[in-house]
């Protein structure tokens, strides 16, 4: 199974912060904003990933990750030209899916809950079978998202772009799980009023064919989307939260240890490179007590 982030955007909601370099690596607590949105992927059991971005982003990020190897993965670069919607990213990928099933995950995202990973292999294999499973979330402000309706059964009856009139308050969030047809499908997406590849319209189509699963998260997971100034802050709130409470949040070099992916050597040099800060310690901290 394949795995996109998309990175890219020119994050206005963000400026200053992002007038010189993209809101996915800006800091969120003790890491770079893009590790979280990793992390999901490697949860997910995925290690072929590629990462979309801007023109000018795209070289920071393959600076940050290299080709991935440091960590067992195999890391592609895209770039995308213009914010053409998230919908593109699956035609932009063409290549790199290969006809695969595919999981994509917008890089501001962050999630966070105890049974969170069971989740995401139950995606992974819904793809398999066929089907595909998007993320719904409960929301204050569902007008911002893609809304979901649900029967009196609970089932997934429409979703909707951004709603004046929103029909329920479950968001859909920015992760994505998708059968091995996503990059047909999206090639028959038409650009909307906002002159976009709208990911709801391909979630419809699924859900038209009766193939869109609906996970929905409750109140005991976290779900933020670290794209604004205030989001960002409390972001940062809530992970160090996590951490001082010693929850793992987004620490892909203890993820690709745990998942054998590299070995104790191989860990030791990565977070080395960090050996004076304090992610470098609570990443110490946790296979000494494993030990």
């Amino acid at each position: 199974m394949k795995g996109i982030i998309l990175a890219g955007g020119s994050g206005t909601r963000l400026h200053p912060l992002t007038l010189v370099t993209s809101k996915q690596l800006l800091p969120v607590y003790d890491k770079p904003m893009i590790y979280y949105s990793l992390a999901i992927l490697m949860e997910a059991d995925i290690k072929d990933i590629l990462i979309i971005s801007t023109p000018l982003d795209t070289p920071r990020f393959q600076e940050l990750f290299k080709d991935g190897s440091a960590l067992g993965l195999n890391l592609s670069y895209k770039v995308q030209d213009a914010p053409n919607g998230i919908a593109e990213a699956f035609i932009l990928g063409k290549e790199f899916i290969n006809d695969e099933e595919c999981a994509l995950i917008l890089g501001d995202n962050i999630f966070y809950g105890d049974n969170l990973r069971e989740k995401l292999q139950n995606a992974r294999e819904n793809a398999l079978k066929g089907k595909a499973t998007v993320f719904g979330y409960e929301v204050k402000d569902p007008e911002r998202f893609g809304v979901i309706e649900f029967n009196l059964e609970n089932k997934a009856i429409s979703i909707e772009e951004k709603p004046l009139k929103p029909k329920s308050n479950f968001a859909v969030t920015g992760l994505y799980f998708y059968p091995k047809n996503v990059t047909k499908l999206a090639s028959t997406i038409k650009p909307s009023k906002r002159n976009e590849l709208e990911i709801t319209d391909l979630n419809k189509l699924y859900l038209e064919s009766n193939t869109l699963y609906v996970e929905r998260l409750d109140n005991s997971y976290i779900w933020m989307d670290a794209g604004t100034i205030d989001s960002l802050y409390n972001a940062s709130k809530v992970i160090k939260n996590l951490e001082d409470n010693d929850k793992l949040v987004g620490c892909i070099e203890l993820i690709s240890l745990k998942k054998k992916w590299i070995n104790k050597e191989e860990f030791n040099k990565l977070i080395m490179k960090s050996s004076k800060s304090s992610y470098c310690d609570f990443l110490f901290k946790h296979i000494e007590g494993e030990k």
